[in-house]
């Protein structure tokens, strides 16, 4: 008889404790934090974007982070400074060509250094606006990466008057050489063509012929 009263009772207090840990463990997994929010992305501009004054740059060096800069702001004069490189220019190159320089400063201190220039956020570079002449009054739009000609039609308000509108065209420099780009800004607005949304580039001239009637 006493056995089986010291069986039940060694039962019951095992058991308490069994239930107390399970009670405990779900009362953990309830109250656990919730995921970490998305970071949002930051756009950054294309490879052709020329990088300006006031553009914030984060500087990579693979596997010497005591030379890396997470950002690190171009200065007025169009330059900056990183550990080991100091007032190196930035203004007018795009983002492969400075990690170039970089890497080539580097070299007298780094055995073949590793380069990475992403720009975080970027204000346009000297010369970068696109520009609008032809009829009406010449305009200077600031670049914004991605740009289409719907969108610059977007911020003009649309073709001026007595422009040409199937007469327009791009002056774009490429290789050193200027090309000319027609696109039917009628078409574009008028039917939906968007084989004529050209997407546009840094320094482009948009021009929109004056009509002669």
């Amino acid at each position: 008889m006493n056995s089986d009263r010291y069986r039940r009772i060694f039962r019951h207090k095992t058991t308490l404790p069994l239930l107390f840990m399970a009670a405990l463990s779900l009362g953990l997994a309830s109250c656990a934090a919730p995921p970490a929010p998305k970071v949002p992305t930051v756009a950054v501009p294309n490879p052709t974007y020329r990088i300006g004054p006031g553009d914030v740059l984060s500087v990579f060096v693979y596997g010497s982070p005591d030379l890396s800069e997470a950002a690190v702001p171009v200065r007025p004069d169009g330059r900056f400074s990183i550990p080991l490189v100091q007032n190196i220019r930035a203004a007018g190159k795009t983002p492969l060509q400075l990690q170039n320089d970089i890497a080539r400063r580097l070299k007298s201190y780094v055995k073949n250094p590793n380069v990475t220039v992403i720009v975080k956020s970027f204000h346009g570079a000297l010369g970068s606006d696109i520009r609008v002449i032809g009829a009406g009054k010449p305009r200077s739009i600031p670049y914004v990466n991605g740009m289409t000609m719907l969108d610059l039609m977007t911020e003009i308000g649309g073709v001026p008057r007595f422009g040409l509108a199937n007469g327009a065209f791009i002056i774009r420099r490429t290789g050193g050489h200027d090309v000319k780009i027609p696109v039917a800004l009628g078409a574009l607005l008028n039917q939906g063509d968007l084989k004529q949304n050209i997407t546009l580039q840094p320094g482009d001239i948009v021009v929109i012929p004056r009509s002669l009637f």
